[in-house]
């Protein structure tokens, strides 16, 4: 992690995926905060099935935490394998792929640069991004996101 991502604002998991879901509708930054803070939001109909009251509950606890986190991004408090996969699904709009095998738990999914540097800054510590790119940067390349430490 670098020195900038410290400063980050943090969001739970839950709350990050409520919000690249929302991210979806290509509302500007303005024009989602006030629908969140006002509750007007969608019936969510995913597989989620995301409860964005939820969001409207943090976003009215912490304010400005949580405008700095759609202006500027965030890093999530604590990060699952399952809602890393799910982040990448949801934010980067990439079909990851996800082992469950006892040893080998990972998230595998093709990246471009920016993509791969933004995952990184998101996810909480506590994991790491294996693969190099190849190739032009504006090219996917494959990269297999897993624990820093396995039990």
């Amino acid at each position: 992690m670098s020195s900038s991502d410290k400063s980050k604002a943090k969001l739970p998991q839950w709350d990050a995926l409520m919000l690249e879901s929302l991210n979806a509708y290509g509302w500007s930054k303005e024009e989602l905060l006030r629908r969140i803070h006002a509750g007007e939001l969608p019936q969510d109909e995913s597989e989620f099935q995301f409860d964005y009251k939820l969001l409207t509950a943090t976003a009215a606890s912490d304010p400005a935490g949580f405008e700095d986190a759609v202006y500027n991004g965030y890093q999530i408090k604590f990060s699952t394998l399952r809602g890393i996969f799910n982040w990448i699904l949801l934010a980067l709009g990439e079909e990851p792929e996800l082992s469950l095998e006892p040893g080998q738990e990972s998230v595998s999914a093709k990246l471009r640069v920016e993509e791969r540097e933004l995952l990184a800054s998101t996810m909480s510590c506590g994991w790491v991004i294996h693969g190099e790119h190849q190739g032009p940067a504006d090219e996917k390349s494959a990269y297999r996101i897993e624990p820093l430490n396995r039990l």
